[in-house]
């Protein structure tokens, strides 16, 4: 049977990057975007000619009533999951952390480690052996910034990347012995639009002279880890935390 993999944030930068690599790896998709529905569209297109079979969900994931739905949604839609990836988040505006406004930094937390968390227990509830399921995998997108502090940069948004890892690790030892592995992909500073949502949109090329190999992530090159963690070869790793971060 065909892989079937939730994806949030789906549909733009890593999570579309990743959607598309998945697909030509064989699984079905089940995208979860917040906006921008032409852009959903054209991945969703863009995956099924490589035979994947794709539904749409269009959610703002900070309405936790709504992001308990996504799972079931899911598995009534494909009939199980497989894999999970929690990619949706934001950084909020770069900048000192003594200007970072709380209900900014509130809906940081809200996305960022509220929203996987009840991802995650709808997943492994659904996956776990123990419940009667058929194992999977989970992957969280986490950040370089989670061990850096980003002082000066988006401290909050570094402090939710951090309890991301802690996510990852925790559910890893608990649920290794239900058939779920968890790890986590941690990327460097990438080529996305999160920098322009964050007011710095040049941040990429402006950070590019203090990155070991010179130069941004992009997409693609976070994509094939996710790949990997979802697939059969990493069938023995658990917990981990694969850094992309050209050295940093």
């Amino acid at each position: 049977m065909r892989p079937v993999t939730i994806v949030t944030g789906g549909t733009r930068g890593i999570g579309a990057a990743t959607a598309r690599r998945l697909a030509l790896a064989g699984h079905d998709l089940y995208l979860v975007y917040r906006n921008r529905e032409d852009e959903a569209q054209r991945v969703a297109s863009e995956c099924r000619d490589e035979g994947s079979r794709v539904e749409l969900l269009q959610m703002d994931l900070g309405d936790l009533g709504a992001a308990e739905r996504v799972v079931p949604d899911a598995v009534d839609r494909f009939g199980r999951i497989t894999g999970l990836v929690n990619n949706a988040g934001i950084t909020g505006r770069i900048g000192s952390f003594l200007d970072a406004p709380i209900e900014e930094t509130e809906l940081v937390f809200r996305l960022n480690v509220l929203a996987p968390i009840v991802l995650t227990r709808a997943a492994i509830r659904h996956m776990s052996t123990e419940l009667g399921g058929s194992g999977g995998s989970i992957v969280n997108v986490s950040s370089g910034a989670a061990t850096s502090g980003a002082p000066h940069t988006y401290v909050p948004y570094s402090m939710s990347k951090a309890a991301i890892n802690m996510l990852s690790l925790g559910t890893a030892r608990e649920f290794a012995a239900a058939g779920v592995r968890v790890n986590t992909v941690s990327p460097g500073t990438t080529h996305t639009e999160i920098h322009a949502d964050a007011g710095r949109p040049n941040a990429p090329e402006e950070r590019a002279s203090r990155i070991p190999m010179g130069r941004a992530a992009h997409p693609e090159e976070i994509a094939g880890a996710v790949l990997y963690l979802l697939g059969p070869e990493s069938s023995y790793t658990s917990g981990a935390d694969i850094r992309i971060t050209g050295a940093n």
